[in-house]
Formats: C-alpha cells, sequence, structure tokens
C-alpha cells in the first residue's frame, strides 16, 4: 500500500473528538456549556484584563505617589579636586587619564567639583566643572577646559 496524502490519519488514540459545547444534555456539555452561570465570564467576549482587583481600588492608584523623576537631567560622574591632586606637575587630566587611574569607572559627562587642595599645575578637561572647583585649579596655575556648552555651574 503506498502513502498518499487521501490516506494518511493519526494514529489510534492519539486524537478526540471535540466537545460540542452547548449542544444539548446528551453532551453533557448543555445548558451553560461549561461556563457555569451568568456573570461576565459566561458572556460573549468576557474577558476580565489582567490587572483588574474585582472592583476594589487597583494597587497603583491606591499607593501614594512621591517625588519627580526629571527625564532631562544629566547624572554627572563627579571626581573631586582631590582625586587628582596626586598626579605629576603638567599633566593633562581627561577622561583617558582618569579611567586609567581608576577614579571614573562608567560611561557619561564627568564633573570637576571642588574639595580638598591642589599645589599641582594641572590641565583638566572634562565636560562641566563648579566655579569653585576652577578657582582652586587656577590658583594653582592650571587650566580647566570644559566640553559642554554653558558647563559651569
Amino acid at each position: 500500500m503506498s502513502i498518499r496524502i487521501g490516506n494518511i490519519h493519526p494514529a489510534k488514540g492519539a486524537t478526540r473528538p471535540s466537545k460540542r459545547r452547548g449542544k444539548g444534555s446528551a453532551t453533557g456539555l448543555g445548558g451553560t456549556a461549561g461556563k457555569g452561570h451568568k456573570g461576565k465570564k459566561a458572556r460573549a467576549g468576557g474577558k476580565i484584563p489582567a490587572w483588574f482587583e474585582g472592583g476594589q481600588m487597583p494597587l497603583q492608584r491606591r499607593t501614594p505617589k512621591r517625588g519627580f523623576k526629571n527625564p532631562g537631567r544629566i547624572e554627572y560622574q563627579v571626581v573631586a579636586v582631590s582625586r587628582i591632586a596626586g598626579a605629576p606637575a603638567g599633566t593633562t587630566i581627561d577622561r583617558a587619564w582618569l579611567e586609567q587611574a581608576g577614579i571614573v569607572r562608567r560611561s557619561g559627562p564627568i564633573k570637576l567639583l571642588a574639595g580638598g587642595d591642589l599645589k599641582t599645575k594641572l590641565t583638566v578637561k572634562v565636560d562641566a566643572a563648579s566655579a569653585t572647583a576652577k578657582q582652586a585649579v587656577e590658583a594653582a596655575g592650571g587650566t580647566v577646559e570644559t566640553t559642554k556648552k554653558g558647563a559651569e555651574a
């Protein structure tokens, strides 16, 4: 016997007849068709969303809301003047130097902040610098170059 599309069928016991829901009491699934009695889930299209909590005040509405997340905030990696004070005189402090020294570890803009004394002349190239940090570097004879416009804050 050759195999043809007309005589291919599943193995014996592999399939069973579908339940004919709501087709009379003889089927065992007549009347309510396996949906119980009344209620939203017995109706056509009666799907309840996953977040629905039975009519009680939903969790996202009953928990207190606090604060504000500014989507435009620039999160700087801060570097204090004291962290670069150990650099030899005449060194250019930039991202590469700070990463090599282990002061800066992640990507993103860098901001120089005051804190500590500086006695050596350094050239500092960062994204932003505070006014007091800039004064501290310039007082030691160095310069601060900021790469972003209006970065003195």
